[in-house]
């Protein structure tokens, strides 16, 4: 396996690449290393890498699923006219040795103590690939929706429900638990935008892959999705979990090629070996077990430790969602949740998505404050500020959809605010509203997870970047009135699902044990004397939505398409 030039796809295309200015960061990883525990001699590890919409994390990981050492990096994304959002796979791939490379040299540890690789993503997103994998234009991330007009185009029919076909909606329904979503954020609209708008190149792939299976190629040379990665695509038959695969009918009403999709590899199993070319850029020995990889919706799932059915975890990185396994397959169309195939072999795990969430305080940090969001200390200065500020924040309401909404509404053009501002409105308020947005968020979706499971969490697993902090916590338990389960060394999340799924594939580890090896930090109550408070402001939050969403399909339906 060859080095990948930068900026590969420049010889494909006539159009360079985005203007800089284009170029933002998106709760990002900054660069860092970090040895948390001693190696002992003799033991061995997964390097696992969690490609988060930030950037990377590595890190090595013992069959007990402690950490050793985990190092990060940064990423770009550029956001373009139309909804489109796009990063630099050779980016990845650069980001990714660099840090690996500052594992092994100041981890302590051997390259010889690395027994398997496994890999996690941001998940729902396309890189077009040439026959030897290398990709021919920047990869098409998950918040990208130029493929909306396409998408309602192929699920549009004669007799038509929430603007599917009837008869292709029970299909799609029936056969994979789902459907492509209208915000055309899923992989089917991205091909098809390329197929409308790059047909040359689009003539060119040889395979679209999604983000982790790109970085299971690039180490072991071998196109495959597992059963759970391929997913959002919405073309397999998923009612038997233990035999996933493509329905040609589905392809077809899809509007693809199934000669450029990768073949389908069960989960949790061993999908080939570290090439003596990958071998050679992350420092490893050839031939290393590489697991199949997985979206960060199923890694963090893992990683949370929350693996019996109905045990529910909160995920927030740049995006969020509530998620637990199930024992069925099921789909609720209104409100965008669906069950799918799981990470661990035979289940199925509840998805749904908000679109930004740790994104929003970015954002705040960035573009209201004007403070720079890769300091070290400014989110540890948000939740300072946030703490300081009454629950309510002066009954400011922060509207979250920044890029607009996937679940329990699915509307690309819905997008955030400020709501009640007066010129009494105090910093401190904007900062909390912020946070108690995101939360009235999460209620939101919560009640929506809790319809489709037919029952009440009574406790989440809190993980990703936002569980670092203790004031979230404590304002998402009493926003939604639910205990949350803050996990140990959070942000390590998915990182720590990934290997804890390698060594599963690898025989060293039950489920049972998986669960048991993560950790939680503090558990918070909530607290019953603001229910009322926020119980009347989030349903203002509801009726925010419902009073504005015509407003802004007007203002942003042209714009988007």
């Amino acid at each position: 396996m060859g080095s990948l030039p930068k900026s590969s796809w420049s010889r494909n295309r006539d159009t360079p690449p985005p203007p800089p200015e284009n170029l933002i960061w998106l709760q990002s990883v900054p660069i860092g290393f970090r040895r948390v525990t001693a190696a002992a001699p003799g033991d061995s590890y997964v390097l696992a890498v969690d490609l988060g919409t930030g950037g990377p994390k590595v890190a090595l990981v013992s069959p007990h699923g402690r950490i050793a050492a985990h190092a990060s990096r940064p990423v770009g994304t550029r956001l373009l006219p139309g909804g489109g959002a796009e990063q630099d796979p050779a980016e990845w791939w650069d980001a990714i040795v660099s840090a690996t490379a500052e594992l092994l040299d100041s981890g302590g540890l051997s390259p010889d103590a690395v027994a398997g690789v496994a890999c996690t993503a941001q998940w729902s997103g396309t890189v077009a690939c040439a026959p030897d994998g290398a990709p021919l234009r920047p990869a098409i991330i998950w918040m990208d929706s130029r493929g909306a007009s396409a998408i309602r185009r192929r699920t549009s029919g004669p007799l038509r429900l929430y603007g599917y076909d009837v008869r292709k909606a029970l299909r799609w329904i029936r056969l994979t638990g789902g459907a492509p979503g209208h915000s055309g954020k899923d992989p089917t609209a991205h091909i098809l935008w390329i197929a409308d708008n790059e047909p040359d190149l689009y003539a060119a792939t040889h395979v679209f892959l999604e983000p982790v299976d790109w970085l299971v190629h690039r180490v072991t040379g071998r196109f495959a999705a597992s059963y759970d990665s391929i997913v959002a695509h919405w073309v397999t038959d998923n009612r038997r979990i233990d035999a996933v695969r493509y329905d040609d009918g589905l392809v077809a009403m899809a509007g693809l090629d199934r000669a450029k999709l990768p073949e389908l590899v069960p989960p949790a199993t061993v999908v080939g070996t570290v090439t003596d070319g990958g071998a050679k850029e992350l420092g490893l020995p050839p031939g290393v077990p590489v697991v199949t990889g997985s979206g960060d919706l199923h890694s963090a799932a893992v990683g949370s430790g929350a693996l019996s059915d109905f045990d529910g975890h909160l995920y927030i990185g740049t995006s969020s969602w509530i998620s637990c396994h199930v024992p069925f397959k099921k789909t609720d169309p209104v409100r965008n949740v669906a069950s799918i195939p799981s990470a661990l072999p035979g289940r199925y795990l509840v998805a749904d998505e908000h679109e930004t969430a740790g994104a929003c305080l970015t954002f705040l940090a960035e573009t209201v404050l004007s403070d720079d969001p890769a300091g070290p200390d400014v989110y540890r200065r948000l939740d300072a500020v946030a703490e300081s500020e009454a629950a309510g924040a002066g009954r400011t309401l922060f509207t979250p959809w920044l890029n607009g909404e996937r679940s329990p509404v699915d509307d690309h053009t819905i997008r955030a605010g400020f709501h009640n501002l007066s010129l009494s409105t105090t910093r401190s308020q904007l900062v909390r509203s912020v946070y108690e947005g995101v939360a009235f968020n999460s209620r939101w979706l919560l009640a929506a997870v809790e319809h489709f499971i037919g029952r009440r969490f009574e406790s989440l697993a809190f993980v990703g970047g936002g569980a670092n902090s203790a004031v979230w916590a404590q304002i998402h338990a009493d926003v939604t009135q639910r205990r949350i389960r803050q996990v140990a060394d959070p942000v390590l999340a998915n990182v720590r699902g990934a290997a804890l799924l390698a060594w599963h594939a690898l025989g060293r580890l039950g489920v049972a044990d998986m669960a048991a090896s993560v950790e939680v930090r503090r558990t918070f109550e909530p607290d019953a004397s603001q229910a009322a408070t926020y119980d009347e402001l989030y349903g203002e939050f509801v009726n925010l939505y419902k009073r504005t969403k015509a407003i802004h399909r007007r203002l942003n339906e042209r714009s988007s398409t």
